[in-house]
């Protein structure tokens, strides 16, 4: 053998092969589907994200702010070339991605926690054990289970016609105690677990069957109490003899104002085994999340698009059927087989999204046929929700939040002197920020409130009063920290000159808080584009 054929064969023996990454496979796969029906339509995408934009939208969707001014730098001077890669493996292992994305998963699963104060204790405490659950990255499936199948008893309280449905859990286990607010907030109610079940887990809206047959969709009022009766121990029989069969009346629900009882029964019209061991509720958290069921990996699949994109491949994410198709269908299936094949990884989908590109387009529309936002073809300008809102603006002025002031600040609880609750208790709804945006009230409050006010002062500002007194720095240099702090970029020249020119006209220190001001009211702040 040469030399020079030996050397290659040494070089195809030493060449290892590349590591299987089921994250960046998936995001050709993604890719793959969205350039053909691109192709297909004549869609013409927009141009890639720069860093500045890229950076800013991975901070707000993976850990809910932006990016601090030594954050945004240490990005946009890397040169390396999977830094983006490396950004979003970094954020999924921080603290604020697990409560962000407790807090939007909290929202989803109990919106009367977000918008009432009757309800808000329960998803304060929901929210704290989802947090750890995003923390030690538990696979999706397991924290549904754990939430369907957690033990609890019901006790009733009060008067015929004025009583009182109280979830008590069953153990010691603490996560139970939080857990059981789900089902409190529900109002103890089998139909309103169900209705919320079917909703967050399967995609259906099953609810409105309830009382008549669905009318959009094949539902029948009696599947959606053959639903409801997985949660027959919220609502038990009022019957004195159990009917034959292992479970009793434990798998059985009387429908209202009428004698008829109905078994459980999944909604695609098969019934369990049953056994006098597995509860209704272990049967049907085993049911909803089976591999082999394809309406749970695709719907949650949906869901996280759907926070990542702006808008859902199934859209709105909880109505799928003839009368809303997916965009899709085949980029759907994939998600959903993916995210089932890899143990439903949350982080699977979160690293692949955001490895694509049609995550990493611009949202400035270059193109006509990019005014679709269901084509993908460039990225939605999506309002921030007001929790987003307010930690972007501690983030860019540097403001000194006490652990106290950031606990428990939740609907209906207003707490005097903490601009959070404040904050968050006038804006707080349970629209998706896709829909609401950010509201003429919002901006007003910002540009008018004493919060921002103070924020904007380089007296009482911490970030702003450093950037003024700093020495040695000449106005330029200030006013591109104040970009970088507010917008997370770097000004154009043009930008520069402008607002470098206003602040050497006057009094320095107070020009440079006109700047900050006119920065964090602008709409490039308040939205996540």
């Amino acid at each position: 053998m040469s030399i020079r054929a030996w050397a290659l064969a040494a070089l195809m023996i030493a060449a290892p092969a590349r590591a299987a990454d089921p994250a960046t496979d998936l995001a050709a796969v993604i890719d793959k589907h969205l350039a053909a029906d691109w192709a297909a339509r004549g869609v013409v995408p927009a141009a890639p994200a720069d860093d500045a934009e890229f950076c800013r939208r991975v901070y707000l969707d993976v850990i809910g702010r932006t990016p601090r001014v030594a954050e945004t730098l240490d990005f946009l001077d890397d040169k390396a070339p999977d830094k983006r890669t490396k950004l979003v493996d970094r954020l999924l292992g921080t603290a604020p991605h697990a409560a962000h994305f407790a807090a939007v998963t909290r929202a989803a699963w109990l919106p009367q926690s977000v918008a009432g104060a009757n309800f808000a204790g329960f998803g304060f405490q929901l929210e704290t054990w989802l947090r750890k659950q995003y923390r030690d990255n538990v696979p999706a499936d397991r924290t549904v289970r754990a939430l369907l199948e957690v033990p609890y008893q019901v006790q009733v309280t009060g008067q015929v016609g004025n009583t009182f449905r109280f979830v008590q859990p069953v153990g010691n286990d603490p996560d139970h105690r939080t857990i059981v607010g789900f089902y409190q907030a529900n109002e103890a109610k089998a139909e309103n677990a169900a209705a919320a079940v079917s909703r967050l887990f399967v995609g259906v809206k099953l609810e409105c069957a309830q009382c008549h047959d669905h009318p959009f969709a094949p539902y029948t009022k009696e599947q959606f109490w053959e639903f409801a009766a997985f949660f027959a121990d919220l609502n038990r029989v009022p019957t004195a003899d159990a009917p034959p069969g292992p479970q009793g009346t434990r798998n059985r629900i009387q429908l209202p104002n009428s004698s008829q009882v109905v078994v459980a029964r999944f909604f695609d019209g098969t019934s369990p085994e049953w056994n006098e061991v597995t509860s209704p509720r272990q049967e049907l958290a085993a049911w909803l999340t089976s591999r082999q069921n394809p309406y749970f990996a695709r719907n949650l699949a949906n869901r996280m698009w759907a926070h990542f994109f702006g808008v859902g491949i199934t859209d709105p994410v909880d109505e799928p059927g003839d009368a809303n198709p997916p965009s899709h269908p085949e980029l759907l299936d994939a998600l959903g087989k993916a995210f089932a094949a890899g143990g439903f990884d949350n982080r699977l989908l979160v690293r692949a999204i955001t490895r694509t590109k049609a995550y990493q387009l611009s949202s400035r529309m270059s193109h006509p046929t990019q005014a679709d936002a269901r084509r993908f073809a460039r990225m939605s300008v999506r309002g921030l929700t007001p929790a987003q809102l307010f930690d972007s603006l501690v983030s860019a002025t540097g403001y000194r939040e006490s652990a106290q002031q950031r606990a428990n600040t939740f609907a209906g609880f207003v707490q005097p002197g903490n601009p959070r609750s404040l904050f968050l208790n006038r804006f707080t709804s349970t629209d998706r920020p896709t829909e609401a945006g950010t509201t003429i009230l919002q901006a007003l409050m910002l540009m008018n409130g004493q919060f921002l006010d103070a924020q904007t002062a380089p007296d009482t500002a911490e970030l702003l009063g450093a950037v003024a007194d700093i020495p040695g720095w000449d106005t330029k240099r200030r006013v591109e920290t104040l970009f970088l702090a507010a917008l997370a970029r770097r000004p154009t020249a043009d930008e520069l000159e402008r607002f470098s020119s206003h602040v050497e006209r006057g009094d320095r220190r107070k020009g440079l808080g006109d700047v900050f001001w006119v920065l964090l009211n602008s709409p490039e702040f308040l939205f996540n584009h």
